[in-house]
């Protein structure tokens, strides 16, 4: 009575603490009983249990230690073994210390007997049995060791195990009693403890009742006289607030706050008269203003559609698309005043047609001379009032595009089948048009800008020498087509790349040297210009530098990259002609004037004289020869060199020449291989035999340590093929193609000591391009060449 007294002096806070505390107090002090029995009941089974196991283990250990002695004796008594007699001697001491370890057990089992037992037959066996057994044994009385054992011994040992036998199951049946006895324990205690808890929870359960109780039901009132407040109705609290608790309390204050509200409410009522009024005017300023901002969304829209690209085309059809989605239009399009280009929504091919061929009537004029945007209302079409018979209208809004200059530049017209146009909408079309204007005249400055661009890089691209623009930090601006293919890399490669960027690619593609310290001289004008070499392609360029200025602001540098290839192989060229020429006239000249002089001035044998005059017409020979390839080389230079031709054979001209290059030479055999044909081509004899003569003199030059030459004629249908083959140094591959170029030698140690002049393959390809043949070469670097003339069979 004193505490109930107490506890509903107190706060419900304060009580919820107090009843949680004496609830788990109870609780704690139940629980802790609960363990501490339950930890006596488990230390005084495990006691019993280890007592048992000990027990178990010491029975069965004497059981193993009689078995180890019967095992040894009959082993002694079988086999006359010494050691098993004294390994069974041996076993009374440890079957005696067994026996003392029994007797110190605290067995729950009821053993002296057991004990007793296994002393008497202790002392029996070792003491008795077994000495006699052993002195009767080792007297060779066989027959009375096996009576004694049979009738004495035997039964005695066979009732021992038995004893133990039976021991060790009623060991085994008390440690299994015992493990089911702690098993009804613990379901014992289990079924205990979960009473316990279902009290517990019971017990919990009740305070929370209380509390709730104590607690809800105010608070329900509470919520029930707030819905009230909110709903607008007068309410009275029907809640004690006398109470000294959180809910008196609360019931004062909500009680306090309800009077308050109701006071503010009729305060309210008239400031939301004035609100209302207020609103209406807030409604009417955001309608203008939502108006102005969809009008914003509008223009802002179709400023993004046509700021996104730079094509004209693309342009007007973004324009007249977004125009007839802005203002509501069912057809549309917009034309260029000074152009051809249109674009058009929603309107066929013949009306486009009839509106670009009739530009100039009244209504277009009218536009171009007020420059404001008019409407007209309209009939419609057949062709638009699909099933409808009724007259039915169309507005249109004609448009126009109004440039900075206040020219118009474009013209706009669109088609309303289901609303009219306001006067009140032209400003803000005026708004869009110049808007667009602006837009067109962006993209013809660009148009113009692109078109002016291009014409100068088509320029630039028309030049034989590399252009390179760069501006005054080096960087790369512009460059042509031929700069490109001299380094051999696309047109973008260059543009934007900064001076470490395009000096280190190019000096990677050039020989090693100097490259970017050069080209610095050059741009700092201490030096006019420098060479050097591509490493792929082994043409010499020759770099410039000019300074670009516009007006007097310097805009950057131009290198000039000229190709000197030509100009420097010709200069090479007449060099390597003097000097041959020099060498291929001085040769027989000396023979020449030495042998006269030797003629004149000495008095010479006849047969002397003969060889000298022989070696004089021999040089001089070989000094016309030598006119005549210039000459010949002149005339096919400038168109005069004439052909006569006429059917002739080949086989014939052939002999003639092996025979007289046969002469000339004893280290070459020439060997004419022929098919059955006897081929008959259309060209010029003489010429002809020029041409095999230059070609067999070439195989017996390249071939200094002789061997075998062969001729061969090949008839193919419409053409012959005659090859001249030797075994000699042969060709390298770079050669093969400046082969047939005048003047050319192929610059080789081995073919130093051969004279020439290098215009003998020249000759042969005229003179056979010239008879609508062709001259081939096959070669194989130090095992011989092969050349092949072909010419069209007659």
């Amino acid at each position: 009575m004193r505490i109930n007294t107490y506890i509903r002096k107190k706060s419900i806070s304060r009580r919820f603490v107090l009843l949680m505390g004496i609830y788990f107090f109870l609780f704690a002090l139940g629980a802790a009983a609960f363990l501490t029995t339950l930890n006596m009941l488990n230390h005084s089974y495990l006691t019993e249990s280890y007592q048992l196991t000990k027990e178990e283990k010491i029975t069965k250990d004497l059981d193993n230690c009689f078995d180890d002695t019967f095992f040894n004796e009959r082993g002694y008594l079988a086999f006359n073994n010494v050691g098993l007699k004294n390994n069974a001697i041996a076993q009374e001491a440890n079957v005696r210390k067994l026996i003392s370890k029994y007797k110190k057990i605290n067995s729950p089992i009821n053993n002296q007997d057991f004990i007793q037992s296994v002393e008497e037959f202790t002392s029996y066996y070792f003491n008795d049995k077994l000495p006699a057994i052993n002195s009767i044994f080792e007297s060779g009385d066989q027959a009375k060791v096996v009576k004694l054992a049979k009738e004495e011994v035997t039964p005695k040992i066979d009732s021992f195990q038995k004893l133990m036998n039976n021991q060790l199951q009623k060991v085994d049946m008390e440690n299994e009693n015992h493990l089911q006895k702690l098993i009804d324990l613990q379901t014992e205690i289990q079924v205990v403890f979960v009473i316990i808890m279902l009290l517990s929870f019971i017990i919990l359960l009740t305070i929370l009742g209380y509390l709730f109780k104590q607690l809800g039901r105010p608070l329900a009132k509470l919520a029930m006289a707030a819905d009230e407040i909110a709903s607008g109705e007068n309410t009275t609290i029907d809640l004690d607030t006398s109470k000294e608790d959180e809910i008196g309390q609360l019931s004062a204050t909500f009680k306090r706050m309800a009077e308050k509200v109701q006071e503010k409410e009729q305060d309210l009522l008239a400031h939301n008269e004035e609100l209302i009024a207020q609103q209406t005017e807030l409604e009417d300023t955001l309608t203008k203003l939502m108006e102005n901002k969809e009008k914003l969304k509008r223009h802002n829209q179709i400023i993004n559609q046509i700021s996104n690209t730079l094509n004209l085309q693309e342009v007007l059809d973004s324009i007249v698309v977004n125009m007839c989605k802005i203002i509501d239009a069912d057809k549309g399009i917009i034309t260029m005043t000074f152009d051809e280009a249109y674009a058009s929504y929603g309107v066929p091919l013949s009306g486009v047609n009839q509106f670009l061929t009739h530009m100039k009537i009244p209504l277009f004029e009218q536009l171009t001379a007020t420059k404001k945007p008019f409407s007209v209302r309209r009939q419609q079409e057949i062709a638009d009032k699909g099933y409808h018979e009724d007259k039915i209208y169309c507005n249109d809004l004609f448009l126009p595009v109004i440039s900075s200059t206040e020219e118009v530049i474009a013209v706009m017209m669109f088609s309303s089948f289901s609303s009219h146009y306001r006067v009140s909408e032209m400003d803000e079309f005026i708004s869009l048009a110049k808007s667009i204007g602006i837009s067109l005249e962006k993209i013809s400055l660009y148009q113009k800008s692109e078109a002016e661009r291009k014409r100068n890089q088509d320029i630039l691209n028309t030049l034989k020498e590399g252009v390179q623009l760069i501006d005054q930090s080096g960087v790369v601006l512009q460059v042509n087509h031929y700069l490109c293919e001299l380094f051999q890399c696309s047109y973008s490669y260059f543009i934007g790349r900064t001076w470490g960027e395009w000096t280190s690619f190019m000096k990677s593609q050039v020989i090693e040297g100097e490259f970017v310290e050069n080209l610095t001289k050059i741009l700092d004008s201490s030096e006019d210009s420098f060479i050097y070499t591509l490493a792929h392609s082994k043409r010499m360029i020759k770099v410039f530098c000019e300074e670009l200025y516009h007006a007097d602001t310097m805009l950057g540098k131009v290198l000039i990259h000229r190709d000197i290839t030509k100009n420097y192989e010709v200069d090479q060229m007449k060099s390597e002609l003097v000097s041959t020429v020099s060498h291929e006239l001085r040769t027989p000249l000396s023979s020449i004037l030495g042998f006269t002089e030797l003629l004149l001035r000495r008095e010479i044998k006849p047969e002397k004289q003969k060889q000298y005059l022989s070696n004089i017409l021999s040089e001089s020979k070989r000094l016309t020869n030598l006119i005549n390839d210039f000459l010949d080389i002149q005339r096919m230079e400038t168109g005069a060199q004439t052909y006569e031709k006429n059917p002739i054979k080949l086989l014939p001209i052939l002999d003639s020449v092996i025979e007289a290059q046969q002469v000339s030479t004893k280290l070459h055999e020439i060997i004419l291989e022929i098919d059955d044909s006897d081929p008959v081509i259309l060209g010029d004899e003489c010429k002809i035999k020029q041409v095999f003569t230059n070609l067999i003199n070439n195989a017996i030059k390249y071939s200094p340590d002789g061997g075998i030459i062969k001729v061969r004629i090949i008839h193919e249908e419409d053409q012959v093929k005659i090859a001249i083959i030797d075994t000699g140094l042969g060709i390298p591959k770079d050669a093969i193609n400046k082969l047939f170029t005048k003047f050319y030698r192929v610059d080789n140690s081995d073919r130093r000591k051969i004279g020439g002049t290098g215009l003998g393959l020249s000759i042969v390809q005229e003179i056979v391009h010239a008879h609508n043949g062709e001259i081939q070469v096959e070669s194989e670097y130090g095992r011989g060449s092969t050349f092949i003339a072909t010419f069209p069979v007659f």
